[in-house]
């Protein structure tokens, strides 16, 4: 309820009563007084477009100037043609410079992470929170639409304490939250930079007609969740992995984490098998470790199983790998 009061705020600056926004979203007075509150995303996507169009403000107040209703479609327009995820972030901070100064989005990108951040130019006031975590939202719900995909983020990090509703924020980004930081950033793997759009303009037109489900509910699919997993499962110390350690590592649930697998074509059993395949085929051609060692390291339970398995992965048995390795 904590946002839907600072958009209370945004109606008192411009003199207007929410009224009609609180009914439309079926929040009642009462309600909006009661700090244990709750609503949901359509209830929160409800009152927040009504508020935008009724204030002609997409921006609820939050700066010195009005964003009229459709700016934040012209962002999106102008970042659809970008050739791939990296460009289109550079023109969405540029352009938005060109809208606002009271705060500025800004993009690095260094080998541990991409990250997007805000500087603040101006004392946001009560609509501080409000302004950092849903300018945030905006260009990663965007961005994931864009090219049809997550982006699991590495880290988030505010620059306020938590408040009382903190685990909402769970809810909204895909990744651990942290506060009290220096600013309000998003991080995430550079691989995703060079994923390209996936939307032509039809595509965005439909988009921008339900634009706001983008900022209140986080994308599922992810493009790059098959890499991520055998990054994880390459690691000997993952070993054995189990489905709640892989899903707790890349910040899904387990339910999550297979369906996504299989919107993609593969699985986590299949992935894992890889995994020890190629471990075991590099432990046996550049180490002298006894095979029935290297069994236990890969995470098979005898030497009969792992010769079998081994035999159907590559046609030949361990020990013949490792001596035509060693001729």
């Amino acid at each position: 309820m904590a946002f839907v009061r600072a958009i209370a705020l945004a109606y008192e600056k411009y003199g207007r009563s929410p009224a009609r926004a609180l009914a439309r979203a079926r929040i009642t007075p009462a309600q909006l007084r009661r700090e244990d509150a709750r609503i949901d995303a359509e209830q929160m996507e409800t009152i927040s477009a009504t508020a935008m169009q009724e204030l002609d403000d997409e921006a609820l107040g939050w700066f010195s100037r009005r964003l009229p209703w459709g700016t934040y479609g012209m962002l999106c327009r102008a970042s659809r043609g970008a050739p791939s995820l990296r460009v289109a972030l550079k023109r969405w901070c540029r352009h938005h410079a060109l809208l606002t100064d009271d705060v500025l989005l800004r993009f690095d990108e260094e080998r541990e992470g991409a990250q997007l951040w805000i500087e603040e130019r101006r004392d946001l006031g009560p609509m501080r929170e409000f302004c950092l975590l849903t300018s945030l939202r905006y260009v990663h719900g965007y961005a994931c639409w864009l090219v049809d995909s997550q982006l699991p983020l590495t880290e988030v990090t505010f620059p306020f304490s938590p408040p009382p509703h903190a685990g909402t924020y769970g809810f909204l980004f895909p990744g651990p939250v942290r506060f009290d930081g220096a600013v309000a950033s998003l991080v995430f793997d550079p691989r995703y930079l060079v994923l390209p759009p996936k939307r032509d303009e039809h595509a965005l037109d439909l988009m921008l007609e339900h634009a706001l489900p983008l900022t209140v509910r986080q994308y599922r699919r992810d493009r790059l969740l098959v890499d991520r997993v055998r990054a994880y499962l390459s690691e000997p110390s993952h070993h054995p992995a189990t489905a709640e350690a892989v899903a707790s590592a890349l910040h899904v649930s387990v339910r999550s984490l297979h369906r996504q697998l299989a919107n993609e074509g593969a699985s986590l059993q299949a992935i894992k098998d890889d995994a020890r395949r190629d471990r075991a085929i590099a432990l046996l051609r550049r180490t002298d470790i006894p095979i029935k060692q290297l069994v236990r390291m890969i995470g098979f339970k005898n030497d009969k199983s792992f010769a079998r398995a081994f035999k159907a992965w590559t046609g030949q048995s361990p020990s013949e790998l490792r001596a035509l390795a060693q001729e």
